[in-house]
């Protein structure tokens, strides 16, 4: 039950810091806004990092449904564990989402444009193109699982290794986030367009679903290949 618990909480923390920082940026009278993309980088690589050091010892800090299968597809994690996983995983990107809602309370009103609103909660392309989106997707989460287990390879003192997945983390976004905003993570990505779809949130749009897809398909996919890579290298 504990590794479950670790999951749902240490996502939370994640999208909680995530699309916090997100949200202070864009939203209207927010002290932080206009930060600029170097902002949003680093608080996301910290956002994963800080909750990847609570709960690393507990549940292995997936907080992402396309490393846990990613995990599994190699032989490194139990199928048996996947489902739960997954499920804690998007519950608790939903709370953190929640969360930031209700901690930008006063903005939502603020803010007129619909899209901001809703790049709050989740992704979208710079351009549109699905064929290019669904590329950018896989590198990003190729990288990101290949350096993972590239990473737990070397030998480092007890927190390093998960300071430099949250410097892993940084390079990609600042690297490869701009197309697409960098998923890199299912839960990420649907469990706050959920949210989005269901929350009271005062002048929202749509959740465009038509794109919602891309950032769930793509980095399973390039995930699984960083793993089968990796296993084939290593």
């Amino acid at each position: 039950m504990s590794v479950y618990l670790s999951e749902f909480l240490g996502t939370m923390i994640l999208i909680l810091l995530g699309d916090g920082v997100v949200a202070g940026v864009a939203l209207n009278k927010s002290k932080a806004q206009n930060g600029g993309w170097m902002v949003v980088t680093a608080a996301w690589a910290t956002a994963v990092a800080i909750p990847a050091w609570i709960f690393g010892a507990t549940s292995g800090a997936h907080f992402n449904p396309a490393l846990t299968i990613a995990l599994a597809v190699i032989g490194k994690f139990s199928w048996s564990l996947v489902p739960g996983y997954i499920a804690c995983q998007f519950l608790g990107a939903m709370a953190g989402a929640t969360l930031v809602w209700l901690a930008y309370l006063p903005h939502w009103k603020e803010t007129e444009d619909k899209a901001t609103k809703l790049g709050v909660f989740c992704t979208a392309p710079a351009i549109r193109n699905t064929v290019g989106n669904v590329i950018t997707e896989i590198i990003g989460t190729f990288i990101l699982v290949f350096g993972i287990l590239g990473l737990g390879q070397v030998k480092m003192t007890d927190g390093l290794g998960t300071l430099a997945v949250g410097l892993l983390i940084l390079v990609i976004g600042l690297s490869l986030g701009a197309p697409t905003g960098y998923a890199i993570n299912p839960a990420r990505d649907l469990g706050p367009r959920i949210a989005h779809a269901i929350l009271p949130i005062a002048g929202k749009g749509d959740s465009d679903w038509g794109y919602a897809w891309i950032p769930v398909v793509a980095p399973i996919i390039g995930g699984v290949l960083g793993a089968l890579v990796f296993s084939m290298v290593f």
